[in-house]
């Protein structure tokens, strides 16, 4: 069920970030140099970002490196940055196609270095997919990229999970951008058992939970109150916690969506399984605006986002910030250290 893992690492150092350049028109460039800017004291990690130095020099110290080797000894003093060519010049806020495939390779390049064992972790800044699409770029977006990246001959092909992480919970989604009239008929037992197993799975791997407990979410008011507002709590959700616990998951059936979250919070459950994208993301988001996390679960490698666009008007406003890429680092370090840990 799991994709592949890079090489085992002996850690030795702290973990080392491959952060990409993300829309160079966006935010991107302003809180990766505001984020070194938090962190190159941190003794808990370092990263390299993959862009163009021109974008970054005018606000922080830049240091170009030839390696990722290089990027530790580097980032106390100044932000390593390891060349792109062919990136044009951009002003914030005013997207230019001519920049998407050095956006693109940017991507690529940090996940073969996290696949390869150059890097620990994979940190993406933020994308405009519509850019991208006329450079030939066929996914619909980060995730699905990346997990193309890390398919590997003779492996089971990833299946990525999006989880957000904010506000004191994590919450992954059965469905994520899709119309909700859509959502009831996308839903499936044997999808939703296979989700249970990816978070079950990176809830030990990566968050270091010996032993988590996991609550789906209902899809209708009330979890559907015993069938008479709505019956796929009892026809798939119900079914797929069922066979979840028979392979010793700890899960809850459907749970009401207007209680499930306060549950976690007050430490009944690790993490919620949301049906749909505004049940999952609505909370989070209002208890951690500006700090939540994109995660991507189902990966051999550790991949994290901030939980925001590219946001062209605070580019160009120059009113960006930097507190979810700030936090996007320090759970890909996390992460990095728990895969780490002996099991």
């Amino acid at each position: 069920m799991f994709a592949t893992k890079p090489p085992p690492v002996t850690r030795t150092s702290t973990p080392l970030l491959a952060l990409t350049m993300g829309d160079p028109a966006g935010c991107g460039p302003a809180i990766t140099a505001a984020a070194w800017q938090q962190l190159r004291a941190d003794p808990t990690l370092s990263f390299y970002v993959i862009g163009a130095p021109a974008l970054y020099a005018g606000s922080v110290p830049v240091r170009e490196i030839a390696s990722p080797a290089e990027a530790r000894a580097v980032f106390p003093d100044a932000l390593p940055v390891l060349p792109l060519a062919d990136v044009p010049a951009m002003q914030p806020g005013q997207p230019n196609a001519a920049a998407a495939p050095a956006i693109i390779r940017s991507i690529a390049l940090a996940t073969a270095h996290a696949l390869d064992g150059t890097a620990d972790a994979i940190v993406t800044n933020p994308i405009n997919k519509a850019l991208l699409y006329g450079a030939g770029f066929t996914y619909p977006g980060h995730t699905e990229y990346v997990a193309y990246l890390c398919t590997t001959p003779n492996a089971p092909a990833p299946q990525p999970v999006m989880m957000l992480v904010g506000g004191g919970l994590r919450v992954a989604l059965a469905t994520i951008h899709m119309p909700l009239m859509q959502v009831a008929s996308a839903l499936s037992v044997p999808g939703l058992v296979a989700l249970g197993h990816i978070v079950d799975h990176a809830l030990r791997q990566d968050f270091g939970l010996a032993a988590p407990r996991i609550a789906f979410t209902g899809l209708n008011p009330h979890a559907g109150e015993d069938g008479t507002i709505g019956t796929e709590e009892q026809a798939i959700i119900n079914p797929a916690a069922h066979a979840l616990r028979q392979s010793g998951i700890t899960i809850s059936d459907a749970r009401p969506g207007d209680t499930v979250f306060a549950e976690a919070l007050s430490g009944a459950y690790d993490a919620v399984i949301a049906m749909t994208h505004d049940q999952g993301l609505i909370p989070v988001k209002t208890l951690d605006f500006w700090g939540g996390v994109n995660v991507t679960l189902g990966l051999p490698v550790v991949r994290t986002s901030p939980d925001h666009g590219t946001a062209y008007d605070a580019a160009a406003a120059g009113t960006t910030r930097p507190d979810s890429l700030v936090a996007a680092l320090r759970l890909a370090a996390s992460m990095t250290l728990a895969r780490t840990q002996p099991t």
